[in-house]
């Protein structure tokens, strides 16, 4: 069996609220927080509504599915890591709930990307400690 190349690209810094939204993706869920007073959605996440003012929030689950709201295409890498991968697309997908994350779709190559394409969430175990949320496209 082949052994599987250690993954040597930045990681995201796992502590506090953030630390917690990587925990979920590590159990394959993708949950955002959300006021319970008002019921808005946000990310990143952060301590205090944005909307509302309130302090009252809880870690809802999505449903992550979502749309491609833009892309840039890299073409020159900024960190030697990501030299072969080049050309690559960093998204930014709105999910159905409201939040935008940046994060990659998978399976469809720069010069594919569409703007409004339906995507769903997967993830991407890249060290025993993060799992990354991607996307995949979905049809319709």
């Amino acid at each position: 069996m082949a052994e599987q190349k250690a993954y040597t690209k930045p990681l995201p810094f796992i502590d506090g609220a953030t630390g917690e939204f990587y925990d979920f993706c590590k159990k394959h869920e993708l949950r955002f927080q959300r006021c319970t007073k008002c019921g808005t959605w946000r990310h990143v996440p952060r301590d205090m509504c944005a909307e509302c003012g309130s302090w009252d929030w809880e870690w809802a689950k999505s449903s992550g599915r979502g749309k491609l709201f833009t892309w840039t295409v890299v073409t020159r890498a900024m960190h030697p890591e990501f030299t072969e991968e080049v050309p690559y697309a960093v998204c930014l997908v709105e999910l159905e709930e409201g939040p935008r994350l940046v994060s990659r779709v998978v399976d469809v190559p720069p010069q594919d990307l569409r703007y409004q394409m339906p995507v769903q969430v997967i993830f991407d175990a890249v060290t025993p400690e993060v799992t990354l949320p991607r996307f995949r496209r979905i049809s319709g």
